[in-house]
C-alpha cells in the first residue's frame, strides 16, 4: 500500500454523514492519509474524528465503528422546558432559539476525542505552519478546520483560524464545542454563543469550502485536496419527494438548505475533478429515525463513490488542467 497524502474537505448533510465515512474508508484503504481535514455540520464530526485518529496514530478503519456508535435518536434532546406538553418545543425555540439542546452530540464527540487524546485545537497543532513568509502560517498550523456560520457578523467562521477575532485562544478552544456549533441546524438546535456572537450550521454560508487549503502562491502543489459531497454528480436529476402541509414544507425547507443541491449543478469542472460525489438524497438530513438499512446503504454509497473517484483520479492531469501555477 503506497503512502499518499491529500487534504480533505467534508460537506455537511445531517444524518447522511455516514456516506462520508464510507468514502473516507476507501480513500484510506487506497493508502491516503490526510494532513489537514475540514468539515461543516456532519462533515465536521467526521473531520474531527479523522484528525484525532491520525493524531493518536490509530487506523482510520476505526472511523466506521466510532460513527456506528452514534445514537441518532438522541440528537433531538429537549431541555426541561422542551418537555412541557404541547407547547414545550415552541417555548424552547422562543427562550433558547432552538427546539433541541445539541448536548448529546457535543458530549459524544468530546468523549471520543478524549479517548484519542484530543480536547482542544491545540492538541491538533501541526507546528507553526511553516515559516513560508506568505501569510499562510496560521492557515496551515492545525490539522483540523471546522466551519460555522456567524449570524451576528453574517460571515463564515473558520475555527480555529478566526478565533482571535473573537478574543479566543485557538489552542484552548474545545473541538467538540466547534463541532456542536457547526452542526447547529437553525431553529432545530440551540446556537452556540461565543463572545457575544451567534454561531450555527456552517452550511448556511458555505457547506463545501473545497478551496480552504489551496495555496495560491505556490507554483507546484505538494498534494491535492479531495472533497466529499453528499449529493449526486452535476447533471443528475435528484429524486422527487412529496411535500404537503406546513410541517412538511418546513422540514423540506431545512432539508433543501442543508442539501445545498443547487451548488452541485454550479460546480466548475476543476472542482468536480477533485470531488467524491456520494448520492444520498433518498435520506433526509434531519431523519433522526434513520434505519440500520438506510445507514448501511449510505455507507455503501460513499464507498462506491470513492472507488469510482479513485479509478478516474490523475493528480498530474488535474495539476496540468486546473492548478498550473497554484496548489490545492
Amino acid at each position: 500500500m503506497t503512502d499518499k497524502r491529500a487534504d480533505l474537505v467534508c460537506e455537511g448533510g445531517g444524518v447522511r454523514g455516514i456516506g462520508l465515512v464510507g468514502a473516507v474508508d476507501v480513500l484510506a484503504e487506497a493508502g491516503y492519509s490526510f494532513p489537514r481535514v475540514a468539515g461543516s455540520s456532519a462533515g465536521s464530526i467526521v473531520a474531527a474524528f479523522v484528525a484525532a485518529l491520525q493524531k493518536a496514530g490509530e487506523p482510520l478503519g476505526r472511523l466506521h465503528d466510532i460513527v456506528d456508535a452514534i445514537d441518532y435518536t438522541k440528537f433531538p434532546d429537549r431541555s426541561p422546558v422542551g418537555h412541557v406538553p404541547l407547547v414545550g418545543p415552541m417555548l424552547s425555540l422562543f427562550l433558547s432559539d432552538g427546539i433541541y439542546e445539541g448536548a448529546y452530540l457535543e458530549s459524544f464527540v468530546a468523549g471520543v476525542l478524549k479517548d484519542l487524546g484530543v480536547r482542544t485545537f491545540g492538541d491538533l497543532r501541526l507546528g507553526d505552519g511553516g515559516a513560508t513568509g506568505d501569510g499562510l502560517e496560521r492557515k496551515y498550523a492545525w490539522a483540523l478546520v471546522i466551519t460555522a456560520s456567524d449570524l451576528s457578523r453574517r460571515r463564515l467562521v473558520r475555527i480555529p483560524w478566526d478565533l482571535p477575532a473573537y478574543k479566543k485562544d485557538p489552542d484552548e478552544f474545545p473541538v467538540a464545542k466547534a463541532v456542536r456549533a457547526s452542526a447547529a441546524i437553525p431553529f432545530l438546535f440551540q446556537p452556540v454563543r461565543v463572545s457575544g456572537a451567534t454561531w450555527v450550521d456552517g452550511g448556511l454560508v458555505d457547506d463545501f469550502p473545497i478551496e480552504l487549503f489551496d495555496r495560491p502562491n505556490s507554483a507546484e502543489p505538494q498534494w491535492p485536496t479531495f472533497g466529499i459531497r453528499l449529493s449526486a454528480r452535476p447533471g443528475l436529476v435528484p429524486p422527487t419527494h412529496a411535500v404537503k402541509g406546513p410541517f412538511s414544507i418546513a422540514l423540506a425547507a431545512l432539508g433543501t438548505l442543508l442539501s445545498n443541491q443547487d451548488a452541485a449543478y454550479l460546480n466548475d469542472p476543476c472542482t468536480v475533478r477533485r470531488t467524491v460525489f456520494v448520492p444520498s438524497d433518498a435520506v433526509s438530513p434531519i431523519d433522526f429515525d434513520i434505519t440500520d438499512a438506510q445507514v448501511d446503504a449510505l455507507y455503501e454509497s460513499g464507498s462506491d463513490a470513492a472507488r469510482k473517484f479513485l479509478a478516474a483520479w490523475d493528480f498530474g492531469e488535474y495539476v496540468a488542467q486546473c492548478r498550473h501555477g497554484f496548489s490545492g
